[in-house]
C-alpha cells in the first residue's frame, strides 16, 4: 500500500462521482440481467448472483481495457495507478473483487482512496476536460472579427 505521490497524476475524483458511477454500473448490470435472463425471477438468489457476476465482468473488462467502467466513463473519471500508468489485469481483478466485499470500498484514507485502491496502488481521477469545439471556434472568430 502506498501514498499518493506528488505531483498527483490528475485531479482526484470526488466521492459523489465515484458513488454515482458505481450505482450506474449496478443499474446497467441489473438491466443486462433482465434482458438476458428472462426466465429468472428478479430479486431471487439466482438473479442476484447473475447481477453480481455481470457487474464483476463489466467492471473488470472495461477497467482493464479502457481504464474506466461504463459508469466511470459516463461520469468522466478513470482508474490509474498512483504513478499515472494503467492497471494490470491482476490489479483490476483484485480491485474489483475487493469492491464487491463493500467494506474495503467504504474505508477511506485522507485522500479519499478506499482500501481497494490502496491494495492495488490505484486512484480514481477526473478525466482532463476536452475543449469545447464550439467555444474554441467562437473565440477565434471573435478575435479575428
Amino acid at each position: 500500500m502506498s501514498e499518493i505521490p506528488s505531483p498527483v497524476p490528475g485531479e482526484l475524483a470526488g466521492l459523489g462521482r465515484r458513488v454515482a458511477a458505481l450505482c450506474l454500473d449496478w443499474v446497467v448490470s441489473i438491466g443486462v440481467s433482465l434482458v438476458l435472463l428472462r426466465d429468472v425471477a428478479y430479486g431471487s438468489m439466482e438473479s442476484s448472483m447473475w447481477v453480481l457476476l455481470i457487474f464483476v465482468v463489466e467492471v473488470i473488462l472495461l477497467t482493464w481495457l479502457m481504464a474506466a467502467s461504463f459508469g466511470q466513463r459516463v461520469l468522466g473519471i478513470s482508474v490509474v495507478r498512483t504513478d499515472g500508468t494503467r492497471l494490470s489485469l491482476g490489479r483490476v481483478v483484485l480491485r474489483t473483487l475487493l469492491i464487491c466485499l463493500v467494506i474495503p470500498a467504504v474505508v477511506m484514507d485522507d485522500y479519499g482512496r478506499g482500501l481497494h485502491d490502496r491494495a492495488v496502488d490505484s486512484m480514481v481521477v477526473r478525466n482532463p476536460s476536452r475543449p469545447d469545439p464550439d467555444q474554441a471556434g467562437s473565440s477565434t472568430r471573435n478575435a479575428a472579427g
